[in-house]
């Protein structure tokens, strides 16, 4: 059975620290996705981002990750933050490893996609004009 480990985290993360759980000698492939915090939304510049949570997120990105561990056999994890981040700060990490490539860069990109999808977390973007907006309500 494939192992997935997922966290919700208040506290930054950090990039490597999912490796070690995927991470195995019979895999020669890590992909990683990481999601930045950008300057900019379309056209208009952003300062901040906030990320709220419901109280079951975390089993939902643990489901997210299971199924496509369960799917693919092979190792998935992925940390998401919440609260406020700020420009280049790390929001998403998801990690897959993979005997080759192309099986853990397909894997991560399922894996990204169902958790954009699936896990109920919600974003507030703050804009350098002073307004803000809830995006995916």
């Amino acid at each position: 059975m494939a192992e997935a480990f997922a966290r919700i985290a208040a506290e930054p993360i950090q990039p490597g620290e999912l490796d070690g759980f995927v991470l195995s000698p019979a895999n020669g492939a890590l992909v990683g996705f990481r999601g930045i915090v950008r300057d900019h939304d379309g056209s208009r510049a952003v300062t901040l981002l906030e990320y709220q949570a419901h109280p079951e997120a975390e089993r939902f990105l643990l489901d997210c990750c299971q199924s496509v561990a369960e799917r693919t056999g092979l190792a998935v994890a992925a940390v998401h933050r919440v609260g406020s981040l700020a420009v280049g700060d790390l929001a998403l990490l998801a990690v897959v490893a993979a005997p080759h490539r192309a099986a853990a860069f397909a894997a991560c990109a399922e894996l990204v996609e169902r958790i954009k999808t699936d896990v109920p977390i919600w974003k507030r973007q703050h804009f350098a004009d002073g307004m803000s907006e809830w995006v995916g309500l």
